[in-house]
C-alpha cells in the first residue's frame, strides 16, 4: 500500500516538473536569426532552407506544352512575343515601351532582370518602373522621393545594393521574421487598401494580398511636361473590398490628368494604361473569391519536402505543375480540368481577338479623320467627342483583360462581360467614325486597313520583328470571317 503510494506521488511529482518546463505555445526552431530589415534572401534561407530551395526554383524554365496561352519561361527557352501573340496591340501600343518589346513574364526570379534586358523603351520613366519589381522600393522612395523615381532606370537602379541589385520578389515583400506570419511592404498596396476602406486583411485574405503587391493595376502620376510626379497608385477611388469594378478604374483613369502617361501614335490622344489586374478580376465576385480560396491557394500549394509540409514558394501556372494545386479540392482527373481550363481560355481569347481588332479599326478611323482635318475639313463636334469617348472604353477595357494573366481564368463570368462591352463600345465608335468621314467625303472601304506590318516590324533597339508562329488564331474561326489577312497587312 504504502509502496503504491510512493510510486503514484513520484508519477505526479514527474507529471508535474514536466508542466513546469513546458511552454502553452510551441516554438520553432530556428537555424538562424533573421534581421527585421533583411532583404537578402540567402539569410533567411539559413532559417528556412527549405523554403528559400524552393523559391529558387522560379529560375528555372518550365516543362513545355502545359499550357495552350501563358508560354511564358519553358524548356524550349522561347521568349514569346505578346505583340506576335495578339498583332492588333501593334496599333494600339504604338507610341510607347509596350509597342516595341511586351513580352510573356517568365519566373519572378526574373522581374527586374527582365527590366533590364528589355527595350529600354519600356522602362523610360525611370526608378517608378522598379515599383513591384525590387523589395527596396518603398525604402528607396521614402528615402530619396523624386530623385530615386524620376532617375533614369539603370541609374535607379545603381542606387540599390550591389549584390542585391537584380532581385525580384523576394522573402522580404510577403514575410515578417515569425514564418506563420504574413504581410505586405508595399506602400501603394496600403494607400489603395485605404482608398477601398478594408482594415484588419484576415490570414486567408494576406494570403491573396501578399501577391496583389504586384498583381495589381497602377499608374505612373506624370505631370504636364510627361515627367514622373510621384510613386505609382492605384485606381481605386471609387471600388471597395471585392468590388473594383473596370467601370470604376475606367472613371478614375479618365478623370486625372495625372495618369494620362503617353501618347498613343496612331489617334494622337493622350492614354492612361492598365497594368496586369489579377487582383482586380480575381475578386471582383469570382467563383474562387467568394468560395474563399486564395491566390496562394492555387499557385503556391502544400507540398512535401522529405518530412516536412512547407507552402510552394516555385509560383507558376497550376496548369504547369500538373494542377496539384486543384487536386487539394477537385475530385476530377487533371484531363477533365485541363479541359475546363482550356474551355475557358479558348472563349476568352475569341472575344480579345474580337474586341482587339475592333479597337484597332476605330484607332485607324481616327487617323483617317485626322488626317481629312488636317486639310481643313470641318467634323461635328460632339459627335467626334462622344466616338473618342466609346473609343476610350472600348481601348481600356480590351487592355484590361488583355494584360490580366488568367485569359479569363480568374473570372470568367467578369471577363467575358467587359470584352462583350468593349466590342460594343468599338462598334458604336465605328459606325460614329463611318459617319464623320462620310460627312467630309471620305470613303474608308468595307474593309479598313490595319497596316499591322508597318507597326510590328523592325521595333526597337532589337529591331524585332513580328513572328507568325507565335500568333494566337480565333480557336472558332471567328475572327477570320471579320477582317482578312490584307486588312491586317501582315
Amino acid at each position: 500500500m504504502v509502496k503504491n503510494a510512493v510510486m503514484m506521488l513520484t508519477g505526479l511529482l514527474v507529471v508535474c516538473l514536466c508542466l513546469a518546463g513546458c511552454d502553452s505555445k510551441p516554438e520553432t526552431y530556428l537555424a538562424a536569426q533573421i534581421d527585421e530589415n533583411e532583404y537578402d534572401p540567402e539569410k533567411w534561407g539559413d532559417a528556412y532552407p527549405l523554403h528559400y530551395e524552393s523559391w529558387l526554383k522560379t529560375k528555372e524554365p518550365k516543362p513545355v506544352d502545359k499550357t495552350r496561352y501563358k508560354r511564358g519561361w519553358d524548356t524550349d527557352e522561347v521568349v514569346y512575343d505578346k505583340l506576335s501573340e495578339f498583332p492588333f496591340l501593334g496599333v494600339l501600343f504604338k507610341g510607347w515601351g509596350f509597342g516595341i518589346e511586351y513580352n510573356e513574364p517568365r519566373g519572378h526570379y526574373y522581374a527586374v532582370i527582365d527590366q533590364i534586358e528589355i527595350d529600354s523603351s519600356r522602362v523610360a520613366s525611370g526608378g517608378v518602373c522598379l515599383a513591384c519589381k525590387t523589395p527596396f522600393h518603398r525604402k528607396m522612395t521614402e528615402t530619396h522621393g523624386l530623385d530615386y523615381l524620376g532617375k533614369p532606370y539603370l541609374e535607379a537602379l545603381d542606387m540599390l545594393p550591389e549584390k542585391l541589385r537584380e532581385l525580384g520578389p523576394a522573402c522580404y515583400d510577403c514575410h515578417l521574421q515569425d514564418p506563420l506570419e504574413l504581410t505586405f511592404k508595399k506602400d501603394h498596396l496600403e494607400k489603395g487598401l485605404e482608398m477601398i476602406g478594408k482594415k484588419d486583411p484576415s490570414r486567408q485574405e494576406l494570403r491573396i494580398l501578399a501577391c496583389a503587391q504586384c498583381h495589381i493595376t497602377y499608374s505612373v502620376p506624370k505631370d504636364t511636361d510627361n515627367k514622373v510626379a510621384g510613386d505609382v497608385t492605384m485606381p481605386w477611388r471609387n471600388g471597395q473590398w471585392g468590388d473594383i469594378s473596370i467601370e470604376g478604374i475606367i472613371d478614375v483613369l479618365l478623370t486625372d490628368e495625372f495618369r494620362l502617361e503617353w501618347v498613343q501614335e496612331i489617334t494622337g490622344f493622350k492614354m492612361p494604361f492598365i497594368r496586369h489586374p489579377e487582383f482586380e478580376l480575381f475578386s471582383r465576385g469570382s467563383v474562387h473569391f467568394k468560395a474563399g480560396v486564395a491566390c496562394a491557394d492555387c499557385h503556391m500549394p502544400f507540398t512535401r519536402s522529405g518530412s516536412y509540409k512547407i507552402s510552394d514558394h516555385d509560383v507558376t501556372s497550376p496548369l504547369k505543375a500538373d494542377l496539384r494545386a486543384c487536386a487539394q479540392c477537385h475530385t476530377q482527373s487533371k484531363e477533365w480540368l485541363t479541359d475546363q481550363i482550356f474551355h475557358t481560355q479558348d472563349r476568352t481569347t475569341s472575344l480579345i481577338l474580337r474586341a482587339g481588332y475592333g479597337t484597332a479599326t476605330c484607332a485607324r478611323l481616327f487617323e483617317t479623320l485626322h488626317q481629312a482635318q488636317a486639310k481643313g475639313a470641318a467634323v461635328d463636334k460632339t459627335v467626334y467627342q462622344e466616338a473618342k469617348d466609346l473609343y476610350m472604353q472600348a481601348f481600356l477595357r480590351i487592355v484590361f483583360i488583355n494584360a490580366e494573366n488568367s485569359v479569363g481564368f480568374h473570372n470568367a463570368a467578369e471577363a467575358g462581360r467587359v470584352l462583350g462591352d468593349s466590342i460594343a463600345f468599338a462598334g458604336k465608335s465605328e459606325g460614329l467614325l463611318r459617319q464623320l468621314l462620310a460627312g467630309v467625303g471620305v470613303n474608308p472601304g468595307l474593309e479598313v486597313a490595319l497596316d499591322l506590318g508597318e507597326t510590328l516590324n523592325n521595333r526597337g533597339e532589337a529591331k524585332l520583328n513580328f513572328r507568325p508562329e507565335q500568333e494566337f488564331i480565333d480557336p472558332f474561326g471567328i475572327q477570320d470571317k471579320l477582317i482578312s489577312e490584307h486588312a491586317k497587312g501582315l
